[in-house]
């Protein structure tokens, strides 16, 4: 039923609806398919009005109409104010189904969301996006346009059908991915955003960091911290078969010094000692093409300190 109320124009829906009225009111026979479809409408329908807006609105639409009949034949005046009754409920239906079925059909965004599994979704430009569990696709009805623009909430791997002139950009939580035509992942986990590139080239970009731009077998990560943007290379062992990680980029914009460290800590297999009175200064740096020897120089001088070294850990002292 739902298929075949949206093949209907806006125009044949409201030549349908008169039609059923007029054979409503002249007694002939409404079919059994019609009579369902009309009450299907008024359940959705009628429930959202306001009882006394309707009562109003059919007393105005039969005070226009009274004046061409005369008080006397109250008889044709009482019949046919029953007729008027069911039209002006009808009008009013109508104008409601009306805002409904164009809302519906031709603006209310189609939102695809995943339960406990997968879930599918094939789009009209020959995009396909697996959601995984609990995520959600939210796609414009104007998709596609010259730009194919999708919204996503949690996780999801897309295989973007290719176009040179009409980028596919993904407006995740926080941070956005465009391409042309590949196939990646995007991952959500509270505050931590990552895009895994499986082929093809994307942007991604996100508040207060630089885009990146990411190669087959590279990996974007924010490591859960805003204004913090990292591209990961992942290689994978011919004789194991398992996956090698190597940061290949660190950029942090005002971001507080412990959450930096951490992130240094965590990627280098290392220690770093620090005076704790600075742990909340902000630092900005790029921390890309040095080793993690230069970048802890770097560091050092951003906070006017000194590096000391001993076996793997680096102290930075006054």
């Amino acid at each position: 039923m739902k298929d075949s109320m949206k093949r209907l124009t806006y125009k044949n829906i409201e030549t349908f609806v008169f039609r059923l009225w007029e054979r409503e009111v002249s007694e002939h026979t409404i079919s059994e398919k019609e009579n369902e479809l009309l009450k299907q409408w008024k359940s959705h329908t009628e429930k959202d009005l306001d009882s006394i807006h309707m009562k109003e609105s059919k007393e105005r639409i039969l005070s226009g109409l009274e004046h061409y009949f005369s008080s006397s034949d109250s008889i044709a005046v009482n019949r046919f104010k029953s007729y008027i009754y069911k039209m002006a409920a009808v009008i009013i239906l109508l104008l409601s189904l009306g805002g409904i079925f164009t809302y519906t059909m031709f603006i209310k965004p189609d939102v695809y969301v995943a339960g406990a599994g997968n879930r599918i979704v094939h789009l009209e430009d020959g995009s396909v996006v697996t959601l995984l569990p609990g995520s959600e696709l939210t796609v414009e009805k104007s998709f596609p346009a010259s730009t194919r623009v999708v919204d996503l909430k949690g996780d999801a791997v897309f295989s973007v059908a290719k176009s040179k002139t009409h980028p596919f950009i993904v407006n995740a939580e926080g941070f956005s991915t465009k391409v042309l035509g590949t196939v990646f992942k995007i991952s959500q986990s509270g505050k931590k955003k990552a895009v895994d590139l499986y082929e093809g080239k994307v942007a991604v970009s996100s508040s207060g960091v630089p885009v990146s731009y990411l190669k087959p077998n590279q990996k974007w990560t924010n490591f859960g911290i805003a204004h913090t943007t990292a591209i990961i290379s992942m290689t994978s062992d011919k004789t194991s078969g398992k996956k090698a990680f190597e940061l290949l980029s660190l950029s942090f914009n005002d971001v507080p010094l412990k959450e930096v460290v951490t992130i240094l800590e965590g990627n280098y297999s290392t220690k770093i000692h620090y005076p704790e009175e600075i742990e909340n200064k902000k630092i900005t740096a790029d921390f890309t093409g040095g080793t993690f020897g230069e970048n802890i120089e770097s560091l050092a001088f951003i906070l006017g300190l000194e590096v000391q070294k001993k076996d793997n850990i680096y102290t930075l002292k006054k």
